[in-house]
């Protein structure tokens, strides 16, 4: 019996996504684990594997490339040599509303797709590649407007610069891609299904510059702990001492962590938009370590490398806005999680020593946003306390021995 290929959901959170190409051509005999095909979420674009053999039969009305559909759409079959498939017209499981196509002139159950496709006042729609949708979005080009040099008519990333340099097509208005469109749902359900209240708390950061710069001139590590990579580290160490600031809210419980699920998340800003791949089990890992992961994990999700298994499994997030000058702002909870650290600028600013003389010291400013239902103000101002501390004396605490 021949078996369907149908489109996986590849985060919980998914419910779309865009066919990008088929790795294997109809007729192929194909393998479990051979990879298939393409599909891009709202996160990355990553191959998807074979879970089953057989001959591929990819129907005349699959989708095209930069297709999308929803998840769960059938895109073909694996069959037996000889074997018939099923007639069923696939172009009824594709997505018709998407934030790429939302003509009026869709009909229900119809594919409109980025193929070329006619229009009430006799023009064409063109295909565009899903790099060149990228591209458009990111130099404000409406791709739609433009005559592509690709097959068929199509868009490609070329045509998209071209019509920059040429000063044509800047659209007044961008296409929401459906990774920008969870993010704004993300935002919009954490305010919705979280109590949020924001603690701030100013840190001499001195001693926190001082290890950043052991490391750099020490050269103990390949590459140099980032201050986020030492507060993730100090972070995890303070949340075991706090764990209800790790706990999520899952109906009518809440769950906390084991010791071994400290996964943090950090907030990576991209040209795709905000990611936040998770650096896991960071109790058990050396800063040295941690640099390492994280380097990589940033250098991926700025390339669209990053997996949807990347960015799950955290129980706290941070995100750091000093590179850009901000002192304190109101960072929003990453949900399911309860809690949110938002790390500003570090400054060199005077200030007076307990002995009543004036120094000039590094100064930070921490921002929690913690989510009341789970925890009240006296714990996650303890908390805050503690990580305060923390940052202030890092060497002493990660030498700390259990």
């Amino acid at each position: 019996m021949a078996v369907e290929i149908r489109v996986p959901r590849l985060g919980w959170s998914m419910e779309e996504g865009v066919f990008v190409r088929w790795l294997k051509n109809d007729g192929d005999l194909v393998k479990v684990g051979d990879l298939l095909y393409e599909l891009e979420s709202d996160k990355s674009t990553q191959p998807i594997e074979a879970l089953d053999a057989g001959m591929l039969r990819i129907p005349k009305d699959a989708p095209a490339p930069g297709t999308v559909v929803a998840v769960g759409a059938l895109l073909g079959h694996l069959a037996a040599q000889g074997e018939e498939i099923p007639s069923e017209s696939i172009e009824h499981h594709i997505l018709t509303e998407s934030p790429f196509n939302n003509e009026p002139h869709a009909q229900p159950g119809r594919v409109v797709s980025h193929a070329s496709i006619a229009v009430s006042d006799g023009s064409e729609r063109v295909v565009s590649s899903p790099r060149a949708r990228r591209v458009a979005e990111e130099l404000g080009v409406d791709w739609r407007r433009l005559r592509g040099s690709g097959r068929s008519g199509r868009v490609r990333e070329h045509d998209v610069r071209q019509a920059v340099n040429k000063g044509v097509f800047m659209c007044e208005s961008v296409p929401i891609t459906p990774r920008r469109r969870l993010i704004a749902e993300r935002m919009v359900a954490s305010g919705q299904r979280t109590a949020p209240v924001t603690l701030t708390t100013r840190a001499d950061a001195t001693n926190l510059v001082g290890l950043r710069n052991q490391f750099k001139a020490t050269g103990v590590a390949a590459r140099a702990p980032a201050y986020t990579d030492i507060v993730a580290k100090l972070a995890a160490m303070v949340l075991e001492q706090h764990p209800m600031l790790a706990a999520r809210w899952e109906d009518d419980r809440v769950v906390s962590p084991t010791r071994d699920q400290f996964n943090i998340g950090f907030a990576v800003d991209t040209d795709e938009g905000l990611l936040v791949p998770v650096l896991r089990d960071v109790l058990g890992k050396s800063l040295a370590r941690i640099a390492e992961e994280s380097a990589d994990l940033i250098a991926r999700a700025r390339s669209a490398g990053l997996t949807s298994a990347d960015q799950q499994g955290g129980v706290f997030t941070i995100t750091n806005l000093g590179a850009f000058g901000i002192d304190a702002f109101t960072p929003i909870i990453n949900p399911p999680q309860t809690s949110i650290l938002g790390m500003g600028a570090i400054r060199r600013e005077p200030v007076v020593l307990g002995d009543g003389q004036i120094a000039g010291r590094d100064q930070i400013w921490l921002s929690l946003t913690f989510d009341h239902r789970v925890v009240d103000g006296a714990p996650a101002a303890r908390f805050l306390q503690s990580l305060r501390t923390a940052v202030e004396n890092p060497s002493a605490w990660l030498l700390r021995t259990e």
